[in-house]
């Protein structure tokens, strides 16, 4: 009896070994191969990367008296110039969350070994992601040829007295016209300087507007061209595996073309940045 109960034991722990349990020390937990598990340390580093950014730039927001506001700094649309307020911002977001719905439908493709599926969604991601850095590169013609927003200077900012204007701008501020304490303003620049409007406030005082906090430029160039740069460096690494799908380096691998879904996390995540981003800097 104790020969059969050992011979049965033996029979069930070959059989186990043979299905490969996940602690068996064949497989891999969790069906995560050394690529993908490299790929989320990276992207958990990156997120700390950016969280810090962000919560710098909220610490600077919340200590600063004077802020610029989203609706008054963000509202270009091209062909129709000034006055609609984060309309194109927002096509801008749109555009990039509907290119990581297309990502996904080339991973779908790709876990069915459908080569030419992950390059027809790949192909219309890379052009979502091209978009998406066009219009940003409007947006930063907008605010540093017109607004003449830099790393240094940042025209826009708010009143932090009420009163009324003794100098007109000649974009539509004129001479008389009041305004609310809060209320936002952009100085422009006319031949090389700034040109500075100048205000009599309910206590009597003439004085003139300074310019926006100086932080506000150089952080927003700097985390949205930071996000910029991962946009540009995904749309280069989408074209180079694009072209290997098509090429059919992937197909003997047989494996759901998993490079492709790594790469589908990556480009998920910058999705997922942008939201945070757009978030921080246009809604608050």
């Amino acid at each position: 009896m104790a020969t059969e109960t050992t011979a049965v034991e033996h029979h069930h722990h070959e059989e186990d070994h043979s299905k490969g349990s996940d602690w068996s020390g064949g497989v891999s937990p969790m069906n995560a191969s050394y690529g993908k598990l490299m790929m989320w340390y990276f992207l958990l580093s990156d997120a700390f990367t950016f969280a810090g950014f962000l919560i710098a730039y909220g610490t600077l927001r919340f200590s600063v008296p004077t802020w610029p506001v989203p609706d008054f700094v963000f509202q270009a649309l091209p062909f129709l110039g000034q006055g609609y307020p984060l309309i194109f911002v927002t096509f801008m977001t749109f555009v990039l969350i509907v290119s990581s719905v297309t990502m996904v439908r080339a991973v779908q493709e790709g876990h069915r070994e459908n080569k030419n599926g992950v390059v027809f969604w790949m192909a219309l991601t890379i052009l979502g992601g091209a978009a998406f850095l066009g219009c940003q590169a409007f947006e930063w013609n907008a605010l540093i040829n017109h607004e003449h927003m830099s790393l240094t200077d940042d025209p826009f900012g708010t009143h932090t007295v009420a009163g009324t204007y003794l100098e007109g701008d000649g974009h539509g501020i004129n001479v008389g016209d009041k305004f609310k304490a809060g209320d936002p303003y952009l100085v422009h620049k006319h031949d090389g300087e700034f040109h500075f409007l100048k205000y009599k406030a309910d206590s009597g005082e003439v004085g003139s507007t300074t310019l926006g906090p100086k932080a506000f430029g150089a952080l927003f160039f700097f985390i949205t061209g930071f996000h910029g740069f991962h946009v540009f460096s995904g749309v280069v690494f989408l074209l180079i595996i694009m072209m290997n799908v098509a090429s059919g380096l992937y197909v003997e691998r047989r494996n759901g073309y998993e490079m492709v879904e790594k790469m589908g996390l990556y480009w998920h995540f910058v999705d997922l940045v942008w939201v945070f981003v757009f978030l921080v800097f246009y809604l608050l």
